[in-house]
């Protein structure tokens, strides 16, 4: 059997791995990256906590034992299901069974002007290119003489309120606090503020009450400004609009407020849901085919407990990479599949230093404030490809806990052209 299986993420991977070295399947691995990506720490990137490398690890590397699982950089875009092939920037490639785990990007819902200015955070680039503008606009600060323009330099928005946007504002108001003061002494850090716009009454909203109280209020300890019940209307690059009629100065607003599936062409749009996630069935086939399917953020499926589908969470698309490997194996043998239950095994999110939440469904557990960190702290570095990817995280964390410092905060320019 000729598995395709397009992205690298958390599901994509996990599938490939369980099918390596397995007889009777051939496995082609597409990604647009050609490494993978640990999306939970992208913005310890972005704050200069740490590298880039850390948290990502060659797509290749993890196969160089393999017989049966080769990768392909490309990017897909379309399917042409009646030819069982899909169409890269490449080639054209055939198979037997696709699996798309492509994941999801940033939704601007269709407003260009945020689109074009504010800054996104769902790829190691993205969260480099954030640490690029905040040190450029502390730079451009130091010697701004401009008073309105200095506050529009050093204020950030951060538009979102679920894991991604509470642990960056979180890491923020800590650089503010612990790291900013000592780079720049010229300046004055009580001009500068770090708001964190929700659009529903709470943060952490898909987490217990206690988790979503306790996050507003270490945010609030640290001095980020969190105003829930705000919508933001338009951003031009410098003012962000927000729907009261009121507007808040800055020239660096980070997008987390929401994510849309990435769909190619060839799917039916009337397959099509909400946040651009694609109908599939209990075996997580797309509904009307028999050998594509799609699993993680852009999968959709409903159940008695998930009305709106699955989270769009890590441990969803490695629970569905499990299942179909093991129907797959099972399709090979003749035997019927078995249908997707979710196992949630808990949320958690971090807002600094020592102070994090963790829920945790059977049985109903709560943790919050250093149990909880150190909990979320070991169960990241468990899930970080690679040992020595592992070995460098802990020692920068361990660096950063003892000397409260990030060693990161490096501008990298691109050589310009001569005219």
């Amino acid at each position: 059997m000729k598995i395709v299986i397009v992205g690298g993420g958390f599901g994509g991977l996990r599938l490939a791995r369980k099918l390596n070295n397995k007889k009777g399947f051939e496995v082609l691995l597409i990604d647009r990256f050609n490494f993978h990506q640990f999306q939970p720490l992208f913005y310890q990137v972005a704050t200069a906590g740490l590298d880039a490398s850390n948290i990502s690890f060659p797509l290749r590397k993890v196969f160089h034992n393999s017989k049966n699982v080769r990768f392909r950089l490309a990017e897909l875009k379309e399917i042409r299901a009646s030819e069982n092939k899909i169409i890269t920037d490449t080639d054209e490639i055939s198979y037997d069974s696709l699996v798309l785990a492509m994941g999801a990007t940033t939704n601007f819902f269709g407003n260009k002007n945020i689109e074009g200015h504010a800054i996104p955070m769902k790829s190691t680039v993205e969260a480099l290119q954030l640490r690029y503008r905040l040190l450029q606009n502390f730079e451009a600060a130091s010697t701004m003489k401009d008073e309105t323009e200095l506050h529009r330099l050093m204020n950030i928005v951060v538009v979102g309120g679920g894991p991604t946007g509470v642990e960056l504002a979180g890491a923020l108001a800590e650089m503010k606090k612990n790291v900013l003061p000592k780079d720049y002494p010229e300046l004055d850090f009580s001009k500068m503020h770090i708001y964190l716009l929700e659009g529903s009454h709470k943060t952490l909203a898909a987490l217990s009450e206690k988790s979503s109280q306790q996050s507003k209020k270490y945010l609030q300890k640290l001095g980020v400004e969190v105003m829930t019940d705000i919508i933001v209307s338009d951003y031009d690059g410098r003012d962000v609009l927000l729907k009261n009629g009121t507007a808040i100065p800055s020239s660096t607003v980070i997008w987390a407020a929401g994510i849309k599936g990435n769909v190619p062409q060839g799917i039916d749009s009337n397959l099509i849901e909400r946040g651009s996630r694609i109908k599939i069935d209990n075996q997580c086939r797309i509904i009307g085919f028999n050998n594509i399917y799609a699993i993680g953020d852009i999968g959709y499926l409903e159940s008695e407990q998930f009305k709106n589908g699955f989270p769009q969470v890590a441990p969803v698309a490695m629970q569905q990479a499990d299942l179909l490997a093991h129907n797959f194996k099972a399709a090979q043998e003749g035997k019927p599949g078995k249908d997707f239950v979710y196992r949630d095994k808990g949320s958690m999110a971090t807002v600094g230093r020592n102070l994090a939440v963790v829920d945790i469904p059977k049985p109903k557990l709560h943790f919050g404030g250093l149990l909880a960190w150190l909990i979320w702290m070991s169960l990241h570095l468990m899930l970080i490809l690679g040992v020595k990817n592992r070995f460098f995280v802990f020692i920068n964390w361990l660096t950063s806990y003892i000397t409260y410092d990030q060693n990161l905060r490096l501008i990298f320019k691109p050589k310009q052209d001569k005219l």
